[in-house]
């Protein structure tokens, strides 16, 4: 990679307690479990830790993140959202997260140091029961978003090799 690549983080958040809130973390895990990167990108599971996000975030270029969002469309719609349309994943009233990611973006800006942020995002099925797993729903449509991430990883300067299948 040339000295001069940007530094690009995945950036997987919700809580993978309840459902297909955390869609964006299990993105995350199926990236790093299929793909090798290059040494620009760094993947990270973002949980729900609001303000600790701040560091990973202002080491970075260009800031992809993973998550589930509320934008009234049918389950499984993929968004993407830039600029002001970020403060649309301010639509979980139940979750932390989604305020606590766009107040840390505007903490980088103040202190002279915000990425580039885009938000990939995935409108859930259900995102208020309590379970590890994805709705079938929303996991059948993972590859999608995860396609849409990868897109916008090769805009932003980044790549990702397909891992080949063991056996």
């Amino acid at each position: 990679m040339p000295q001069d690549s940007p530094k690009i983080l995945i950036l997987g958040v919700g809580n993978i307690l309840y459902t297909d809130e955390g869609v964006g973390v299990r993105a995350v895990e199926r990236l790093l479990a299929d793909f090798d990167f290059s040494d620009n990108v760094t993947l990270m599971d973002g949980g729900n830790l609001g303000m600790r996000l701040m560091e990973p975030l202002m080491a970075c270029d260009y800031c992809i993140v993973l998550d589930a969002v509320l934008g009234g469309d049918v389950p499984g719609t993929v968004y993407r959202l830039t600029g002001e349309d970020l403060r649309k994943s301010l639509a979980f009233k139940d979750s932390m997260h989604q305020s606590d990611l766009v107040d840390t973006l505007i903490y980088c800006e103040l202190v002279g140091k915000r990425p580039d942020t885009v938000v990939i995002g995935m409108e859930p099925f259900d995102f208020k029961t309590m379970a590890v797993e994805l709705s079938p729903t929303i996991a059948e449509r993972v590859p999608a978003m995860l396609d849409i991430a990868l897109a916008e990883l090769r805009a932003a300067g980044g790549t990702a090799t397909p891992r080949q299948a063991e056996g």
